[in-house]
């Protein structure tokens, strides 16, 4: 009996059936397990993440600042407390106007400002330019800029004052009531708050000048900024009016806050560099029950 032989069609089949249960054991192997899948997934969201956070930083270095107000001396514009979105493209464009509300990075550094500075107002700072790493930012109202001549005129009602700027009181300073205080008491008054010790002051005045000039480090502010203009170049008191007049040095602006009894401000530390200007406020984000847009 002839022996039995398998069919070509048998053997093909054999064949397709190897070659497919080949290819069903690469094709598993080569299908990714749930490892994969997760690992694939966390890198996605790690990317996404990077990119995230370098889209952040780069509205933060060129479009956006944030801040938090620690004092009253924008009452009622501003509370304490309000933390702000401050836009930095518009003054990139133009310089402030009179009376517009500026955020600007002090000339100095402000312990005591330092000290009220939260975790969140500290990361966001680390970002920030490296000439004012330990600076912080004042938000007040810009009343002078280069060349302009300020005095505080009696506005008739109280012991109030209004500010006029080379002889005019500009409409978006015309219903705010100023305390005259500081530069416009004593034209020699930024040079004793550097050098207390080199005048003679009643003890109060000694206090006060020796406590602003270790808290602001103002000596150093004084030496760097002012201490080659002569004071008469910058202030003097009109033989006319008898009231101290202020003339802003070139590459300077001047700045007061609206509730100027609680303000610090250039009436007191100076004369502010133009390139510390940092924007406008646009945007109250916290506290939330005030959240919404500033009015200037």
């Amino acid at each position: 009996m002839a022996p039995l032989r398998s069919s070509p069609e048998g053997i093909g089949n054999s064949l397709i059936e190897s070659e497919g249960d080949s290819v069903k054991e690469s094709s598993r192997k080569n299908q990714p397990t749930l490892k994969d899948k997760a690992a694939k997934e966390t890198f996605e969201w790690i990317k996404a993440f990077g990119y995230a956070v370098i889209a952040v930083l780069i509205i933060r270095l060129f479009v956006f600042e944030t801040m938090m107000v620690p004092t009253g001396s924008m009452i009622p514009a501003i509370v304490p407390g309000d933390r702000l979105f401050v836009e930095r493209i518009t003054f990139q464009a133009r310089e402030p106007d009179y009376g517009e509300i500026v955020v600007f990075w002090t000339p100095f550094i402000d312990q005591q400002a330092s000290e009220m500075l939260g975790p969140f107002d500290r990361f966001m700072d680390f970002f920030s330019p490296a000439e004012f790493r330990g600076h912080v930012k004042y938000v007040k109202r810009l009343v002078g800029k280069p060349g302009d001549i300020l005095e505080m005129i009696p506005n008739g009602v109280g012991t109030g004052y209004h500010l006029s700027i080379n002889g005019v009181i500009p409409n978006r300073l015309e219903e705010i009531v100023y305390q005259i205080d500081g530069i416009f008491t004593d034209p020699s008054y930024y040079k004793k708050m550097a050098y207390p010790s080199s005048f003679r002051l009643r003890d109060s005045e000694q206090n006060f000048f020796m406590y602003y000039n270790r808290v602001l480090d103002y000596a150093t502010y004084y030496k760097r900024y002012l201490d080659d203009i002569p004071v008469e170049e910058y202030a003097w008191t009109n033989s006319d009016t008898l009231r101290v007049q202020v003339r802003i040095p070139e590459g300077f602006y001047f700045f007061v806050g609206d509730n100027s009894p609680a303000s610090l401000d250039s009436r007191f530390f100076g004369f502010v560099p133009v390139e510390n200007v940092v924007g406008g406020p646009l945007l109250r984000f916290w506290p939330f029950p005030r959240f919404g847009t500033l009015h200037q």
